[in-house]
């Protein structure tokens, strides 16, 4: 298994795989105590993976066609018997009806892959209970972040990772010589302390998306009620026109381009407050807020948010000339150029404009598709940092600069048409200019050389205000030394 097809672990932990200690363990019989799914799913794929298989149920007679043909269904104190690794596929509240296999248990290792219903839902984990329980064995934590459905499929149609803790080490290798067998990646995360937070993992819905869903959230209701308000309340009391139709298409469609615009710029708005703060300090070792620590952290996520906001509203533009409104609004106009004998209605300026709009626009969501793509890890595994960081770096700004044109191309002359301006509202597209302009300012400025070669000095160490020792020959020949700020 090559190291590119490996995701990278969840937490900060050492991966196993490749470890001198591990060998082989296909042939080896692995006991397994459950009949639930994901007992079933356990046994199918240890016995794909080379491994004699006994699994230990109460009701062997009534549990056997559930399991392969090639495992063998007994009854719990015989299974345990028979193997020095046991599988706990058990939920916690059943561990005391195991307690009457203590003495054959004794000296055995035992795999809890248990789950809680909720976040730290008590006091200690299910490893660390099971092993109060089963003092005279020895219990590693693994497998509870592999689901069912992963192992039935197999390690490459689902999470390749098997995070595994123990106080043993040993055990520890034990179990990932097994997982590795399986074809998984087995990660170290240390003493059994790790369980708690490894039974966490699982019962996290997305919690590096809340802020950036809330986030995209929040600009689409504001956008929403903005256009909402221009596009169809004015024309109601101002002219009593009734234009909620245009709600679910026109009004969303309008609404969709903005958040990608706003959240777009935002990916790079916080690497302009950062550049900004190490250019005030004149140092690179003093920590950012915790709030920009947190935006500059969830960047990926905001990127990819925008370029769905960018696909929903190209899906949306190619349904405009589908929709009934639109045929009756042709018709309309076609019926009134007849009436007024109107024989060229060509605007070679609107003509232009909405060509240019159009390429423009397409070129922006090309180019975050791009993005997008190389943001996947196995995709971002493949390049070294340099690739990597001219993709989301470079070409990500020259995306920002185009959705830019493809915004201005939009507006055109607009702006300055009051008729344009509705309850004395702006257009919705000058709102959205206001912070990527703000974010194409401010790094055209930071490439100016003064700017940038300072930039580059903080980064590769150098301080403000940091004093420098040096040496100097005095008047006899002797030297003394002596000390200078380094910003001299």
């Amino acid at each position: 298994m090559s190291g590119g097809d490996m995701a990278k672990p969840l937490l900060g932990h050492r991966s196993m795989e490749g470890d001198p200690h591990i060998t082989p363990a296909s042939g080896r019989t692995i006991g397994v105590l459950g009949s639930g799914d994901f007992a079933r799913s356990l046994a199918v794929r240890l016995v794909c993976s080379g491994f004699k298989v006994v699994v230990g149920s109460r009701n062997p007679k009534r549990k056997a066609s559930l399991f392969p043909s090639a495992a063998e269904v007994t009854f719990q104190a015989d299974a345990v018997k028979k193997t020095d690794v046991v599988f706990v596929a058990v939920f916690r509240e059943h561990y005391s009806t195991l307690c009457d296999l203590a003495d054959v248990l004794a000296g055995k290792i035992l795999v809890d892959v248990s789950n809680n219903t909720e976040i730290n839902h008590h006091k200690e984990s299910n490893a660390e209970y099971l092993a109060s329980l089963f003092p005279a064995s020895t219990v590693v934590k693994g497998f509870n972040v592999v689901s069912a459905w992963t192992l039935q499929s197999g390690a490459r149609d689902g999470n390749k990772q098997v995070l595994i803790c123990s106080n043993n080490q040993e055990a520890k290798r034990t179990v990932a010589e097994i997982a590795q067998v399986m074809g998984f990646t087995p990660v170290d995360m240390g003493c059994m302390s790790s369980a708690r937070e490894i039974e966490n993992i699982p019962l996290r819905l997305l919690p590096a998306w809340k802020i950036p869903i809330f986030l995209a959230l929040g600009l689409f209701l504001c956008f929403f009620t903005y256009n909402l308000v221009r596009q169809v309340i004015h024309p109601y009391i101002r002219e009593q026109k009734n234009k909620f139709y245009k709600i679910p298409i026109e009004v969303v469609n309008t609404t969709l381009p903005c958040v990608a615009y706003v959240m777009l710029s935002l990916v790079y708005l916080p690497g302009v407050l950062a550049s900004c703060s190490q250019l005030y300090y004149g140092t690179k070792y003093r920590r950012f807020p915790d709030w920009l620590d947190q935006w500059l952290q969830h960047r990926k996520q905001i990127g990819l948010l925008s370029f769905f906001c960018a696909a929903l509203h190209a899906m949306y533009s190619f349904c405009l000339p589908m929709r009934r409104s639109h045929r009756y609004q042709l018709i309309e106009t076609a019926v009134k150029q007849a009436v007024e004998k109107k024989m060229n209605i060509w605007v070679e300026e609107e003509v232009w404009r909405m060509e240019i709009y159009l390429s423009v626009g397409i070129i922006a969501l090309g180019l975050l598709s791009l993005l997008a793509i190389t943001s996947l890890p196995s995709i971002a595994n493949s390049l070294n940092w340099r690739e990597f960081s001219f993709i989301q770096s470079t070409i990500g700004f020259v995306a920002l600069v185009i959705s830019t044109l493809h915004t201005l191309t939009y507006g055109w002359s607009r702006a300055f048409d009051e008729n344009q301006y509705k309850f004395y509202l702006p257009p919705t597209y000058t709102l959205t200019l206001l912070v990527p302009c703000t974010v194409i300012l401010a790094k055209v400025v930071f490439n100016l050389p003064c700017i940038q070669q300072r930039l580059l000095r903080i980064r590769r160490g150098w301080e403000k205000g940091r004093y420098v020792k040096f040496v100097l020959p005095s008047a006899t020949g002797e030297y003394s030394s002596g000390e200078t700020s380094s910003n001299v």
